[in-house]
């Protein structure tokens, strides 16, 4: 093959004839070196040699990024390696492989600081979601509520300028996860125990299946140490035991309690406190009704329960009259801004939601007016199991009605109660608690259309 000296002339020069595939230019300067072009246009320098008997062929590069000088220095390296018996490709992919392994290191370093510096309140975040399906709306709110910052406007009647309180897991939550460990845990539940033991005592148990489920994921797992940092002995004590609730209506306490409640200013409240006495349902069951879950048809009622999902319970005489008595509202659509049908049955037309919160304060404040100081809302529920007392109503139908888990084999899996018999039992449950505060009224009229007679 012949050989010229290459000069940039030449090398811009040198085309590829239209009837051929490739063509080369060969220095006459460099052993080897040559320019390979094509029909399209695209030259690049190559290293013409042989190794271990074999033909071998290298690119160097485009003349575009490499002088004449550069690729003849890159040409005798490369003979220079073959001379001592080293083939560059296997170099060239040594060294490829060496790149992509300290890239590969570079990726995981990055990400494994990414990790450590995640915060605890950012993996709750992602828990939440992720475990938001499975689910009760009570269980979610909790995990809401135990971690909120606070500090925002308290949004409750006669709150004023207050804010709200942080959540007990509020402290815990700009915290590294990695750093969440037993003596951080021990001495956040010191602290909030002291203050608020019921409410860090629930937020303990959030925070500990929390930590169960970030070991079991592996992106997690090598954050946390072996064992649960939040099951420890310490902190379980420093939270100490829930006292048992004995709040409860009486018998004879019950004529003086309705009295109270019933003279309450808002109708919307004293229906709901009501219905929670007669249904023993719990006070978050009750306030979370919506309209379509009243079927006055059947007379039946949905409710959102934390342990099946939904149970169906009788809507008895005086709870349809109660429900009759209350104001269908409209409420701002908040994505919209337009007026839509408040789907609350206890609505409230100053909250954000359109639902009335929890009535603590009325009821509080009409028990006080009744001379009993110390009854919950939860009571009322408490109440409603203690007062069937009287009636000798089977045990299974009461926990049925209040959504109790089933306590016998035969209950669980045995026992099917239609929404008929229950309301043979309930509707017997509110004539009596009804008769004790002295109502007598006619069940069989219209919805509304009731009258209570002293």
């Amino acid at each position: 093959m012949a050989k010229i000296a290459f000069t940039a002339g030449r090398v811009s020069a040198f085309t590829c004839p239209a009837d051929r595939a490739q063509a080369f230019l060969w220095d006459a300067t460099a052993a080897g070196l040559g320019l390979r072009t094509t029909p399209a246009g695209k030259p690049a320098y190559v290293l013409q040699s042989v190794y271990q008997g074999k033909d071998l062929r290298l690119t160097i590069g485009n003349p575009g990024a490499w002088s004449i000088e550069q690729a003849r220095d890159k040409a005798r390296a490369l003979q220079r390696l073959i001379d001592d018996g080293k083939d560059p490709r296997d170099l060239k992919r040594d060294v490829l492989a060496q790149q992509a392994e300290r890239e590969a290191s570079a990726a995981a370093q990055v990400e494994a600081n990414k990790l450590a510096a995640l915060t605890v309140g950012e993996v709750w975040a992602t828990y939440i979601a992720e475990r938001r399906p499975h689910w009760g709306d009570l269980h979610y709110r909790d995990h809401i509520d135990k971690a909120k910052a606070g500090g925002l406007p308290s949004g409750r009647r006669g709150g004023g300028k207050k804010l709200t309180q942080p959540g007990p897991l509020a402290a815990l939550m700009p915290l590294a996860l990695r750093d969440l460990d037993q003596p951080t845990i021990e001495a956040w539940a010191a602290k909030e125990g002291l203050t608020r033991p019921s409410s860090a005592r629930l937020a303990w148990r959030l925070l500990t299946v929390f930590l169960t489920w970030c070991g079991e994921q592996p992106a997690y797992a090598a954050l946390l140490p072996a064992k649960n940092p939040a099951k420890t002995k310490k902190a379980r004590e420093a939270l100490g035991k829930p006292g048992t609730k004995s709040d409860v209506l009486q018998r004879g306490q019950l004529a003086a309690w309705f009295a109270d409640v019933q003279q309450l200013q808002n109708p919307v409240i004293a229906a709901c406190i009501q219905m929670m006495l007669l249904t023993g349902a719990r006070p978050g069951e009750v306030l979370a009704l919506r309209w379509e879950d009243v079927n006055t048809q059947w007379k039946g009622i949905s409710i959102r329960d934390k342990v099946e999902g939904t149970r169906e319970i009788p809507a008895t005489p005086y709870m349809l009259h109660l429900l009759a008595t209350l104001p269908r509202r409209t409420m701002t659509e908040p994505k919209t801004g337009r007026q839509i049908a408040n789907p609350w049955v206890f609505s409230s037309p100053t909250s954000a939601t359109g639902c009335l919160t929890e009535p603590n304060n009325p009821h509080t404040r009409a028990c006080r007016a009744a001379g009993l100081e110390g009854l919950t809302l939860h009571g009322l529920r408490r109440s409603f199991k203690s007062l069937t007392e009287w009636l000798e109503v089977p045990v299974g139908v009461v926990a049925q009605i209040q959504g109790h888990k089933p306590s016998a084999t035969a209950e669980k899996h045995y026992t099917v109660r239609p929404l008929e018999l229950l309301r043979l039992h309930h509707e017997k449950i509110e004539a009596w608690i009804l008769e004790q505060e002295g109502i007598v009224f006619d069940a069989k009229a219209a919805p509304g259309g009731l009258r209570a007679v002293a």
